[in-house]
């Protein structure tokens, strides 16, 4: 048998309680995505509180901004997130299906989707107020990696999205049949724990790199270098790690095992998750060339 890591006897929920004759949890997603918020949050104020930061026009957004802020960056996560899902990996469900587009709480949300739903947040305030939007863009940039961590971690504590079968000794035997189904493996299944490449290279290594960029090296004097890095650094993590992550079942056939969205010929092609990345790239090449201090 090859050596691999079992997975770990982690309930993804915290705690549920029974109220009325009905069950209520929290879970670790859910955490994930109220701590990833609160403590983005509190990165943006400590940024903005420090005119050392900044150049001669100060900073970007006041105390009061973020705050208001936070509230239209949550809905764009939650909508956008969804409609992502929605759009992006299972049209054709869910147009058969309408009523099931809001429940949320089944799971099916898309990082992209979610992204788009920042950014539109992000324009409609920025205009509304009168902000800079560069800037603004930014410091949501910079926020965003912690919870990009934590929501990766939350999902390898699901038992989700996890990588492709491997016979590396970090190889982690993920529970059930969906897990297990792996051809072609004789005995127990150890695959990719995709979730935590994520976590670390679009989480805790990006992360450090844009508040290092933030408070050493001046970054947000020059508007949109930050965001234009994040979009780099985010695209070209995804893209990587498409490689070893599995592909979601509905694009998986007999003909396309490895589950491409773009088959490019000769058992080679790009799945749904690097298509929407390279955009992404694209984008955050263009910033980080305009990005000029002001």
């Amino acid at each position: 048998m090859i050596a691999a890591i079992p997975f770990p006897d982690v309930s993804p929920e915290l705690f549920s309680i029974s109220v009325f004759g009905m069950e209520f949890a929290l879970r670790w997603y859910a955490l994930a995505y109220i701590a990833g918020i609160l403590l983005g949050w509190r990165l943006v104020l400590a940024a903005v509180r420090r005119p050392a930061l900044w150049g001669e026009d100060g900073a970007a957004m006041n105390d009061k901004q973020v705050e208001d802020l936070l509230f239209w960056a949550i809905l764009g996560v939650i909508i956008g997130g969804r409609l992502g899902f929605v759009l992006f990996y299972q049209p054709g469900y869910y147009l058969s299906h309408p009523a099931e587009i809001l429940q949320v709480w089944q799971g099916g949300m898309s990082f992209h989707g979610g992204m788009l739903g920042v950014l539109l947040a992000c324009v409609f305030y920025s205009l509304r107020h009168k902000l800079r939007m560069l800037s603004v863009g930014d410091l949501l940039a910079m926020a965003a990696p912690i919870g990009l961590a934590l929501g990766r971690i939350a999902n390898f504590i699901n038992a989700e999205l996890w990588g492709r079968p491997t016979d590396l000794p970090w190889g982690v035997i993920f529970p059930g049949g969906a897990a297990q189904d792996c051809p072609d493996v004789v005995g127990l299944c150890a695959r990719h724990p995709s979730q935590l490449y994520e976590a670390l290279l679009e989480g805790v290594i990006l992360g450090a790199v844009l508040i290092w960029m933030a408070w050493r090296r001046g970054a947000l004097r020059a508007p949109g270098r930050i965001a234009g890095v994040f979009f780099i650094g985010y695209g070209a993590a995804r893209f990587a790690v498409e490689f070893v992550r599995q592909a979601d079942a509905q694009f998986v056939t007999p003909g396309n095992p490895l589950g491409h969205a773009l088959e490019l010929g000769a058992g080679y092609g790009l799945s749904m998750g690097q298509i929407l990345s390279l955009p992404m790239i694209v984008i955050g090449v263009i910033l980080l060339a305009r990005a000029r201090p002001a």
